[in-house]
């Protein structure tokens, strides 16, 4: 059986891991969120979803998160009439994204608070390890 503590940190950092691979999907959200396509009537940036699993970790004897899979959301795209666009079709619509910045912006507040209160975790796991060190020590 491994050490309470340190199964305690091994599950906060496969967080940090999750947390910050959602936030990278989240920015691209946010980066491309007006990238539409190069020719008429193509395809604008495709908004990403991120999904995750856990599972065992037999040598810590812990539940760990994993990133299961990254995948396109199948949300119509809108489109808006812009004429001058490159990717306007023969009636001057485009196709535009299908990525809510409301929705992202939520989706990376939720992420960061998670980050946040994993490397707590991890923080406190630290400091109560030294803590015990402090305690042997002295003995």
């Amino acid at each position: 059986m491994s050490d309470p503590l340190l199964a305690s940190a091994k599950s906060a950092a496969s967080g940090l891991f999750a947390q910050s691979a959602r936030m990278r999907v989240v920015s691209e959200n946010i980066a491309n969120a007006s990238t539409t396509g190069k020719t008429p009537g193509a395809d604008p940036y495709q908004r990403k979803t991120i999904s995750f699993h856990s599972i065992m970790d037999e040598n810590a004897g812990v539940d760990v998160v994993q990133v299961d899979q990254i995948s396109r959301d199948e949300t119509p795209f809108e489109t808006q009439y812009m004429p001058g666009n490159a990717a306007a079709d023969a009636n001057g619509m485009v196709k535009m994204p299908n990525v809510n910045m409301l929705v992202e912006l939520a989706d990376m507040r939720e992420a960061s608070r998670s980050y946040t209160a994993n490397t707590q975790v991890i923080k406190q796991v630290r400091e109560l390890v030294s803590m015990t060190i402090d305690l042997m020590r002295s003995t």
